[in-house]
């Protein structure tokens, strides 16, 4: 089978010094979700430099690039662009020493602990090469910048802006994101990829006491402990084994001294789930539960469940991963695969969705293939191979960025190659 990318990809020789730069620029000045400003100004430049037609500031910092090339199908390629605050500890010479002020005027690390930097530079990179060999494609490319991915809020606020009436409507929307793999590895999956995440923090209530005194209380540290040790029954007893869900409770905060029983407790906690009949499930076996303890403990007052971040699903069209996974199969060979079900959350569905549009969402490696290998070998991959928000993870520049590059390019050229 004839790969249509050859002639584009052609070109990428001769901007892999660039990109590397870029790269390592963005990873030296990371920018939280929603003030990506300079990031969006990089990506902007390097669109309107080989001729797209850029709209910027949707949503806030987002932005998109029109490549119209003829008659023929459109193609949309998503990146997003935010960091995390995160203190880096990766030891590269291009590491980021960024801080922001954060609230209350402290000072805040900054990183690009998830990858995001490397997708802004492999889609630019993309984006380049399209426009440099036009004469081996028919369509329009429009290449995406997202913001504030991390927060979950990024996609809503590109929609809410009107997106979707100053792009053409995408007949695919593709996406990538680099994972915890080894350097060069592609993976692919049709159906669910990621998981939807939901956030929700509970504050039960109790009543005050001296701790000399408990039996004077309606003691909430007792109850919010009780609830935590309930909770990991959800995913153990009443889901089935073959039912994949997470159910971490990541915060307790209570009370500040230690001979006072306080009068609340605040538990936070984040749930990760696959389908919407588990997702329900799960949320309202952790509502039954919180409030069956509060009663069980008399408390004086019903307790507050509120939802404080949501991501959907990330279920990939069937038909158009197929088309990418038979791409990638004939581009890289023995370096294409089948991925597993992620644990992540992305909100980029809500882009395609907007659209109507079906997507792919894939996966690359990022990992230094021999640390990965000898860790392999030696059984412990969970604990040497650093994962994405680690202070310690960033991708190794090649060939994860000839990789990203590449992936993008032959998954758009599955619709748009002559």
């Amino acid at each position: 089978m004839t790969d249509p990318a050859h002639p584009v990809l052609a070109g990428l020789h001769g901007i892999r010094s660039d990109l590397e730069s870029l790269y390592e620029d963005l990873h030296r000045h990371p920018e939280l979700g929603l003030r990506e400003h300079r990031t969006a100004k990089r990506a902007s430049d390097a669109l309107r430099g080989c001729g797209y037609e850029v709209t910027d500031g949707i949503g806030g910092t987002g932005l998109i690039g029109i490549l119209a090339n003829g008659e023929g199908p459109i193609v949309m390629a998503r990146a997003d662009m935010d960091a995390l605050p995160v203190r880096e500890e990766t030891g590269l010479p291009y590491a980021s020493t960024a801080t922001v002020t954060g609230d209350g005027g402290t000072e805040q690390p900054v990183a690009h602990a998830c990858g995001h930097d490397m997708h802004v530079s492999c889609l630019i990179g993309c984006a380049r090469l399209m426009a440099q060999a036009k004469g081996a494609w028919r369509g329009t490319f429009v290449a995406l910048f997202q913001p504030s991915e991390e927060n979950g809020e990024g996609a809503d606020t590109m929609i809410k802006d009107g997106l979707t009436s100053k792009s053409p409507r995408p007949d695919v929307v593709l996406a990538q994101h680099v994972l915890p793999y080894p350097a060069g590895y592609v993976g692919t999956r049709s159906g669910s990829f990621l998981s939807a995440a939901d956030s929700l923090r509970i504050t039960v209530h109790g009543r005050g006491a001296h701790g000399s005194t408990p039996q004077a209380a309606v003691d909430p540290v007792v109850m919010a402990a009780m609830i935590v040790v309930r909770l990991q029954t959800i995913v153990s007893r009443e889901l089935a084994a073959t039912t994949p869900a997470v159910v971490s409770v990541g915060s307790i905060h209570a009370g500040t001294g230690p001979n006072v029983i306080p009068d609340s407790a605040v538990i936070q906690l984040n749930v990760r789930t696959y389908d919407h009949a588990s997702r329900t499930q799960v949320l309202h076996a952790i509502e039954r539960i919180v409030k069956a303890e509060c009663e069980a403990s008399r408390s004086p007052k019903a307790p507050e469940i509120e939802k404080t971040a949501t991501f959907p699903p990330t279920v990939n069209d069937e038909t158009a991963t197929r088309r990418v996974a038979e791409a990638f199969a004939t581009h890289f060979g023995d370096e294409a695969h089948a991925i597993d079900l992620q644990t992540a959350s992305e909100d980029m569905s809500e882009i395609p969705k907007a659209f109507g549009a079906p997507f792919t969402y894939w996966g690359i490696g990022g990992i230094d293939p021999d640390l990965y290998a000898q860790a392999a070998e030696n059984g412990t991959i969970a604990q040497d191979v650093p994962v994405n928000h680690s202070p310690t993870f960033a991708p190794v520049i090649q060939p994860t960025l000839d990789t990203g590059v590449s992936a993008l390019t032959v998954a758009a050229l599955a619709w748009l190659g002559t």
